[in-house]
């Protein structure tokens, strides 16, 4: 519970107002008051419905599904509370979406994790803080700071009140392997790599098993799990390798597509995910574990607040 000056006040947009009111509760003060309006045309308008003069705001804004409409949502708040005063603009934004799009990988790409970062700067930010980004520059695209907070610490505390003999923790690619690293570290067991080539976006193809997993449990971890192709592929090419058992887990919960449904029908024992992305009611499959982050989120709030180290949170 935080029971600091009244200058701290935390809003939310439409994207996750479970994690914000999770989050406030955590601060122990009221989610601040505001409205969020669309126009028959699409157009939307926020009202902002208390008083924000000279006051340390935080907005809680993951960038997820509907994308667009969220981002715009975000922009139109940071004018409301630059325009009403505020003292400091924070963006909470648990998931940034487009974090894929941070380079060029053939002629005329964008580099749109960029873009978002322009946009919001330019908006009036102040700061932003995010989780387990997608690609860790993406922090260098902004200008102003950045806190980047690490989720791998919760899905650590879960997984150590299970029975973890003979488990190996398994990247599902080359560019997850420091991500499968730190949560091996944590939780003291092996790792393994799925090697793997990706022919077009959301598409991927198992190629080999870097690593021992005959007769073992293992524990996927990625950051986002999208359409779950990765997953599923992954963990019936375990399976095939050897492996008694398979379980996933990761940062956000993307799961567009067939993703639900691929999970259901795989051999995934367990997916183990964080509440930086609202899953919608009626999408909660039954082998779906929910972790949240407001306790984490909230702490780097109250440390942002009194001008503390964030960093300490992972010590």
């Amino acid at each position: 519970m935080y029971n600091g000056r009244k200058k701290l006040k935390v809003f939310t947009g439409s994207a996750n107002k479970d994690l914000a009111r999770s989050i406030a509760a955590h601060l122990n003060i009221p989610l601040g008051a505001t409205r969020v309006v669309r126009f028959s045309d699409g157009e939307i308008t926020v009202y902002i419905e208390e008083s924000v003069r000279g006051a340390d705001v935080f907005i809680v804004q993951p960038l997820s599904s509907p994308a667009n409409e969220n981002i715009m949502e975000l922009l139109i708040m940071i004018d409301g509370m630059k325009r009403a005063s505020a003292k400091a603009i924070n963006l909470v934004i648990p998931y940034y979406g487009y974090a894929r799009q941070d380079r060029k990988t053939k002629a005329r790409d964008p580099i749109t994790a960029k873009l978002i970062a322009d946009l919001l700067t330019a908006a009036g930010a102040h700061r932003v803080v995010t989780m387990d980004l997608h690609a860790g520059q993406i922090q260098g695209f902004f200008n102003i700071p950045v806190d980047h907070l690490m989720g791998i610490p919760i899905l650590a505390k879960y997984f150590k009140q299970k029975d973890l003999d003979h488990t190996v923790v398994v990247s599902p690619d080359m560019g997850g392997v420091t991500r499968a690293r730190d949560l091996a570290e944590k939780l003291q067991l092996p790792i393994a790599i799925i090697d793997k080539r990706r022919p077009e976006p959301n598409v991927s193809e198992v190629m080999n098993i870097i690593g021992k997993v005959k007769g073992k449990k293992v524990i996927i971890i990625d950051d986002i799990i999208d359409t779950a192709g990765t997953i599923v592929q992954g963990s019936k090419a375990l399976l095939e390798h050897g492996a008694v058992e398979v379980s996933a887990c990761c940062i956000h919960p993307v799961l567009s597509g067939p993703a639900l449904e691929r999970l259901q029908e795989s051999p995934v024992k367990e997916l183990v995910v964080t509440d930086t992305i609202a899953i919608p009611q009626g999408k909660n499959a039954e082998k779906i574990k929910v972790l949240s982050v407001a306790s984490l989120i909230g702490d780097a709030i109250i440390r942002i607040h009194e001008e503390l180290s964030v960093s300490k949170l992972f010590e």
